[in-house]
Parts: structure tokens; sequence; C-alpha cells
């Protein structure tokens, strides 16, 4: 085929990807035909001749990633899965945005093959990139030995002007550059235009000069249709690793649309049937039908599928050699491919001797640590916090620039981290945790909804957990972050009242494979208890557990975390007034909700109605469980900065408030009894 021949087999190619995007929101007359229309010509050369993947195996393990950061982009994937032979349908695209589709508003892993996670939260599948290229080399350096490269592939994303305004990414970048991840290969789709307009508005900085200080390398590319200029720069960036690379590619927003190429109307709605049609025109292709996909294009298209196939097939029978060579290595693999966890890791549990007083996040440690021996697949860090999270592993190594360590330094970059997380837990391969301070989640709740909306096994670790954080004060005392966080749908929020409930918590956490879970630990020392007198802790694996011996209750006492020490003491007191007074731990609200009506019946039984629920936090949620005659000891204000045991018992939290609001209760019931 001669040049000219090529060129015009290119041409056909990148239109039918660029219409394929217009028609589907022009459909369903909704979504964003601008940015698939600037960038079919970069996703055209890209997924066809540099890519590594293999659309008849999406899930082969050294494949390339790619991330579309710019989620409202879809089409853009949908099109590009669609014409490499992925499983989605031309029918699939025609329903685009409609209910129970594959082909929804914005991507999302696990719905859609093809697609290696959610984004359209702008920023996020650029942080996504960086944990995935944290995986790629952690992963590499424990397998790969000389002449075995088993672990090596690149993390391509194309981001947006509204990426590079986020926060996130100015962190997730500046961690990128620091740890001289050169797998990354992001193409900044710069086309100068927002939903208001120019991004003038608010948007004037050298965005090349702000990577470069991150240390990335800067290329740049004028003009994005001609094809020949992008392969080249495409591979110029292969070349590159030792510096994350960014292409500046100097986009047109509704490219060969008339009157709408260049403007704000490009962005977020259809082009309009008659835009459209100037567009076809403008472009060279047939108004009817819509939809159309050439003979020609499509077979040229689907060489893709033998490429891919011919890729896998190399790296098959590379890792068949590395197999005989180094078949212990090989063998852990495949464990690896199936589960991250160990077989028998639950055995390695530590379990604390009663009359031990340690605050929680201390227990935690120990428990890290005592995994981290039977699982190496255990990999995470803190937000510069490490020291007052007890997070780190002993002997594990720190992740840097020339190290691949367990032991990963986010600084202090909250958003960023919980959105690398999900990278790396998207790996599949790797049980990846984070920790700050509970009241810093705030920084961080954006991937941690992605997470849950994933269904991502990430594990967070939020220490220093109430006011009894003290002197800090109430910019460091979360008080509404438990209900918050207990609001995300899938997410489960774990608060352990002692050390094995702690350990339990762990247990609960890495069990959870399809879902992200938070463990809520403390700042101050709290009593490990005597599991030979109250109930054994593995009660915390079903959220909720009667701690005290099974009698007859006046009033049951609920209580979460620290304050189930609170809650004991009480019982103790009541018992002694001749108040027949039982304890529960209720650590996870989500745990306990999903077990069995009959089971949550025999922990809270309806018929004990004298209730009082303990937490030091908002009361927002624990109606339900304190009913209509209960009394909440909670706390619906901000904390103050003073010792911690003082702070606690100005605002409530001391045996007598909780005895007191028990004889209240009881008071309540007899009397409505009567």
């Amino acid at each position: 085929m001669n040049s000219s021949l090529t060129l015009d087999m290119d041409r056909l190619c990148v239109n039918t990807l660029r219409f394929l995007a217009v028609d589907a929101v022009e459909k369903a007359n909704s979504g964003h035909p601008g940015t698939p229309m600037e960038a079919a010509g970069l996703g055209y050369v890209l997924w066809t001749r540099l890519l590594n993947h293999n659309p008849k195996n999406p899930q082969w393990t050294n494949r390339d990633r790619f991330v579309l950061s710019c989620g409202h982009a879809s089409m853009l994937l949908y099109g590009l899965l669609h014409l490499t032979g992925y499983d989605l349908s031309l029918e699939d695209l025609k329903n685009f945005r409609q209910w129970n589709s594959k082909t929804p508003g914005h991507p999302e892993a696990g719905h859609t093959e093809g697609v290696e996670t959610t984004t359209g939260p702008l920023g996020q599948g650029f942080a996504n990139g960086v944990g995935m290229a944290i995986a790629e080399r952690f992963l590499a350096e424990r397998f790969n030995r000389p002449g075995f490269t088993i672990v090596d592939h690149n993390v391509w994303a194309f981001v947006s002007d509204g990426d590079m305004m986020e926060g996130i990414s100015s962190e997730a970048a500046s961690l990128a550059g620091h740890l001289k991840l050169g797998q990354l290969k992001y193409v900044y789709l710069d086309n100068a235009i927002t939903i208001e307009g120019s991004t003038n508005l608010a948007f004037s900085e050298d965005v090349g000069r702000r990577f470069e200080s991150f240390g990335w390398r800067i290329l740049r590319l004028p003009d994005p249709e001609d094809l020949a200029a992008v392969q080249s720069v495409f591979e110029t960036a292969l070349s590159v690793s030792d510096q994350p690379t960014l292409i500046i590619a100097r986009t047109h927003i509704g490219f060969g649309a008339p009157n709408k190429q260049d403007t704000a109307e490009a962005h977020g709605s259809p082009l309009g049937p008659k835009e459209t049609a100037l567009a076809k025109k403008n472009l060279h292709w047939p108004e009817t039908p819509t939809f159309f996909v050439p003979d020609e294009a499509r077979a040229h298209w689907a060489k893709t599928v033998e490429r891919g196939h011919a890729t896998q097939a190399k790296w098959d029978e590379m890792f068949a050699a590395y197999r005989k060579s180094y078949p212990d290595l090989a063998t852990q693999w495949d464990a690896l491919q199936k589960s991250p966890l160990e077989e028998g890791w639950e055995t390695k549990l530590t379990v604390f001797k009663a009359g031990d007083s340690q605050a929680t996040r201390q227990a935690s440690g120990k428990v890290i640590n005592a995994l981290a021996l039977v699982l190496p697949a255990l990999v995470g860090g803190s937000a510069d916090l490490a020291p007052s999270n007890n997070t780190h592993i002993e002997g594990g190594g720190d992740f840097s620039a020339s190290t691949s360590g367990r032991n990963l330094h986010f600084g202090i970059r909250e958003h960023a981290m919980g959105a690398v997380l999900n990278g790396m837990a998207l790996s599949g391969t790797i049980i990846p945790f984070g920790a700050t301070f509970l009241t810093f989640a705030d920084y961080m709740r954006p991937p941690m909804r992605l997470a849950a909306l994933m269904k991502l096994g990430v594990i967070y670790v939020f220490t220093h957990d109430s006011i009894g954080v003290g002197e800090d004060g109430p910019t460091h005392q979360p008080v509404e972050h438990l209900a918050s966080l207990r609001c995300i749908p899938g997410l489960s929020v774990i608060r352990p009242a002692d050390a094995n409930e702690t350990a339990q918590a762990w247990r609960a956490a890495l069990r959870r494979r399809n879902g992200p879970t938070a463990l809520i630990l403390s700042r101050q020392k709290l009593p490990t208890w005597d599991r030979a007198i109250f109930s054994s802790a593995e009660g915390l694996l079903r959220g909720g557990y009667r701690v005290t011996p099974e009698g007859p209750i006046d009033v049951l006492l609920i209580a979460t975390g620290a304050e189930v020490a609170l809650a004991l003491t009480a019982w103790g007191r009541l018992t002694k007034e001749g108040i027949k007074a039982a304890v529960v731990s209720l650590p996870s609200v989500d745990l306990f909700e999903s077990q069995s009506m009959s089971y949550q019946e025999t922990v809270i039984p309806t018929a004990a109605m004298a209730r009082v629920v303990v937490e030091a936090g908002v009361s927002f949620g624990w109606h339900k469980f304190g009913g209509p005659y209960g009394e909440l000891v909670t706390l619906d204000r901000f904390g103050a900065s003073a010792p911690g045991e003082i702070v606690q018992e100005k605002l409530g939290f001391t045996v007598d408030s909780v005895v007191a609001a028990a004889r209240k209760t009881l008071a309540r019931v007899r009397g409505g009894a009567k």
C-alpha cells in the first residue's frame, strides 16, 4: 500500500472513530462530543500501533494500561474498544447512556470490558495512573530476573485542561516525578476550552514548566492531526524510562464542526442535526447511515486483534522459559494472580494479652507487621504520619526513585494518596493501605467513594479518631466524620474497641476483597479486655456482638471504639445497683446490618427498649439504634483544645453521664409501660 493510500486509510479510520462518538451523543441527546472529536487521531495511533494490549484477553496481566482521565469523553474510549475488537458491539454504542447499557455516561471499571478504571471526577484518573505505575514497579522488582522482564508495561492516559486544574493532579504529578515513574506516558489534550469558555478565564499558567518542575519530561505536539508526527512523539515518549512523560498536544475541541470547533458549545451537548451534517460534510463523511463503519476501516482496525495476540504470545513464550528457570517465582506469580492473600494468613493474627493498655493505632501497627511477614502483597504508607499512624512495615524498605520497598511515603497529599491506592488496587495483585488522621479523611473522600464504586479492596487506616485527641483542638478532633463515612455505599467502616478487636478488624478488611474498608483507631490508650470474662473479639466480624455475659436485660448500652470501655465501666456500676445492664460493641454498622435479622435480634433485642448509645461523634444515624425510648450520649458540636481526658469530661463522655442516661431511658420505658 503506497503512502497516499495509507494516509487515506488512516483518515478513514480516524473519522470512523470520530463520528461514532458524534452519532452516539446525538442519539442519546446527551453527552460530550467535543473531546472524542479532537482526540480521535491520537487514540487511533496509540491503540492500533503502540499500545500493548490484547482485545481478546482484556485481563492479560502485562498489558499496557490506558486511562481516560477526562471520563466525560467516554465515547472515545467506547469507540476504541469496539473498533479494536473488545466485547462491545455497535448496538452497545447505540445504547450510549441508556439504562443497563455497557456504555454509561462515564467509564466504569468492571462494568465495560477493557475499561481500566472509573473516571469522570477530574483528576482521579490522572492519580490512578500513578498508582498503576507504582504497582508495576513493585511487581517488576519482585519478579523480574535477568533476561526475563515478566512485568514491563506502561500507563498511558489522556488528560484534559480540567484534570490539570484539579489539585489532585498536581499532588499526584509531584509524587510521580519524585519517584521517577518512567512508565507514565500522559497526553495532555490542551484545547484551551472549558464549560464557561476559554481557559483564560481562570487558567493562565505554563503547564509544561509546572510539570518540568515536578520532574517530568515534556514533549510537544502542535498538530495532533498529523498522524506521522503523533506516532513519532509517542515513540519518543516510549524511549524515556527514567522520568514520567507529558505530551502537550494542542488539540481543537469539536474538530471538524465548522461552527462549534474551539468553542465551549462543543463540550457537553450534542452538536445538533444541522451542525452534525455540516461536520460530516466538512470531513467528507456520509451523513447517512449513522453509526457508519466502512468495511475497509473495520478490517484495518481489526488488525489490532492480530497484533495483540502476537504480543501476548511472545510474552507467554517468555514466561514458559521463566517457569523452567525460576519455578518458585513462577509458582508465586500464579498464586498472586488468583489472590494476594497467602494460604493460612489468618493464623498469624496477633493475639493480645488481657490487662494491657494501648491505643488501637498501636495495636494496628503490631498487626500490620505480623501480617506483613506472611502477606508480601501488603503494601502501603501514610500521608507523612507513619510514626503517628503506626503503619511502618519493619524491614519492608522504602518505595523511592531507586528502591521498590513496601513502605510508601505519600507526603502530605491525602487526596492523591486515596486515588493512587485505587490505581494500585486495580492491579488485582496488591493489597494497598493508606493512613492519615481521621479528620483528614475529608481530603480523600472522592477517591474513597470511587473505590467503593469500583469495589476495590483498599484499606484506610484512620487514627486519632475522636475528641480524645485532646490538645490539638477541634480542627483535629473528628466529630462528623464517622457518620459521613458510613453514608458511602459499599465502604465498610470499622471502629474497634480494644487491641483484639483491632486484630479482627484487620481480618475483616483483608477478607473483603470486593470493597474498601476504613479502620478507625484511637490515639489514646484503651484497656484490653479479658476475653475469658467477655465475649470473643471475633464477634467483630459480624459488625456487632454482646460483650457482657448473656442474661436478662433492663437496659442495653451500645457503644463503639473507645467508648465501649466507658460503657463497660458503667455496666459494672449499674450491675452493683441491681440494674440488669448489657453492653453491645457495635464497631461496624454496615457489617452488622448485613447479618440476618435473627442475629441482629439476639444482639439488640426488640424487647430491650431501654437503650443508651455512646459514641464520641455526631448523633446522626444513631436514633434507629436508640429507638423511641433511647438516650444518645453523642456530640453534636465541635470539640475543644485541652488534655483529652478533660475534653471528654467537659463534653459529657463520663461514666456518670452514661449511668445517668441509662437511668433516664429505663425510667422512660417503665413510665411508658404504665
